[in-house]
């Protein structure tokens, strides 16, 4: 690995770097920091932020929470949506007796179709796929992540201090989040396209729409695509509720420490 590359991918998550290495056309990101966050804050986001990095830290207004299970919580909902993911593809075995929660679509012809030797596989099932495991996770990270700021906010002031800046940054980038992962599947897109047209340059002209879903297909290869890009989503959907979940554990280690022992 060159330094030139080592700079480049460095600060990339996983998902940046998937997209990056199925894209190489795309531009390569300035990474900082500090402008492309004014640019995304207005001033009201500003003046919050500003009231709360202000505001008196103070001591605690509330019972102590024990909630040490946080972390269990955090380890299931990653467990859980993960192995959603992995299930629901048509090209693996989900256990016996379940069923996929989002099920990954059959490929249908385009209703555009001007393919001769073939039927041109239309996308649009597939991106609604995409779109729905994302409502899965943001539904089941963002109460986590209440959860976790209202255990935080309950230890100490400064446990409340930053709780409250969480949720104000988690109110001022919402949309923006939304607006950049709503990309993801546009992008999944272009590999839908290219991993059919290597097939269709491969292919005779007796194509078969019925042996798209085998093993070893182009299909298959586009599904562990977005498969790799949902649990690449998922790592970075959930770094926040993380490193609040981390805090809070710190935290209540702090506080049984300085305990006096009886």
């Amino acid at each position: 690995m060159t330094r030139e590359f080592q700079r480049a991918t460095f600060h990339r998550s996983t998902l940046v770097r998937i997209l990056s290495d199925t894209h190489p056309q795309l531009p390569d990101p300035k990474y900082d920091f500090g402008e492309r966050l004014g640019r995304w804050l207005d001033l009201s986001d500003a003046m919050t932020l500003f009231s709360v990095l202000g505001a008196e830290a103070g001591g605690r207004t509330a019972a102590p929470s024990s909630d040490g299970d946080l972390p269990g919580q955090l380890a299931r909902l990653r467990q859980t949506l993960s192995t959603a993911i992995h299930h629901d593809g048509v090209f693996v075995s989900a256990p016996e007796g379940t069923k996929p929660r989002i099920p990954f679509p059959t490929p249908t012809p385009a209703a555009d179709d001007t393919d001769h030797a073939g039927s041109k596989p239309d996308f649009t099932p597939f991106h609604r796929y995409y779109l729905a495991h994302q409502r899965e996770m943001n539904t089941a990270i963002t109460a986590l992540r209440a959860d976790a700021r209202k255990a935080l906010a309950a230890q100490s002031g400064a446990g409340r201090q930053l709780a409250n800046l969480d949720a104000a940054f988690e109110k001022a980038l919402a949309a923006r989040e939304y607006n950049l992962l709503a990309n993801v599947p546009i992008l999944l897109a272009r590999s839908f396209e290219q991993r059919y047209a290597e097939h269709r340059a491969k292919a005779d002209d007796g194509d078969d729409p019925a042996l798209w879903t085998q093993p070893g297909s182009w299909l298959e290869a586009f599904c562990n695509d977005a498969k790799r890009a949902l649990l690449a989503e998922l790592e970075l959907r959930l770094k926040p509720v993380a490193g609040l979940i981390d805090g809070f554990i710190a935290a209540l280690n702090d506080m049984n420490e300085t305990k006096p022992h009886e």
